[in-house]
């Protein structure tokens, strides 16, 4: 008889600053998928509300207190031995400064400098997500560059 599979749920914040780069925390070796890259957060516990997790999970991991958050993507991922459900949130406003409570080494990277191979395969499709809207922004720059220049021309 099969065992009936269960995700583990778990909460995970993308917190920016304001020049975009995005707070990674390395996984302890310890750790199920020790020695990658990943976003902050962690297990929902029983009778807790996913934004309630998050909020514990970044003052208990990052020192910082959660002002607003809205959410950002949800991610079913079976690994060989556990199947998790990533509920990501884009974390807008915090009190505080990011710092290592747990003893994990942090790090603000700029979008770009996200490798996917660093961080466990549940955790790609964020960078994925992450890239695509930093995409977006630039080509909505371009395009208002160039009707910038275009108006420009139209004037002469």
């Amino acid at each position: 008889m099969a065992v009936p599979e269960t995700s583990l749920l778990v909460a995970v914040g993308v917190i920016q600053d304001s020049a975009g780069r995005v707070l990674v925390a390395l996984r302890s070796e310890r750790q199920h998928q020790g020695g990658l890259w990943e976003f902050p957060g962690g297990k929902v516990e029983k009778g807790e509300t996913v934004r309630e997790a998050l909020c514990r999970e970044l003052y208990e991991e990052l020192g910082i207190k959660v002002e607003a958050a809205v959410p950002f993507k949800l991610l079913d991922y079976r690994y060989v031995d556990r199947r998790v459900l990533l509920d990501v949130w884009r974390v807008t406003r915090f009190t505080g400064e990011p710092a290592a409570r747990e003893s994990q080494p942090l790090e603000w990277r700029a979008v770009t400098d996200l490798n996917p191979d660093e961080f466990p395969a549940a955790n790609r499709p964020i960078i994925s997500e992450l890239r695509s809207e930093e995409l977006l922004d630039g080509q909505k720059g371009e395009a208002v560059g160039l009707a910038s220049a275009k108006d420009l021309t139209d004037t002469e």
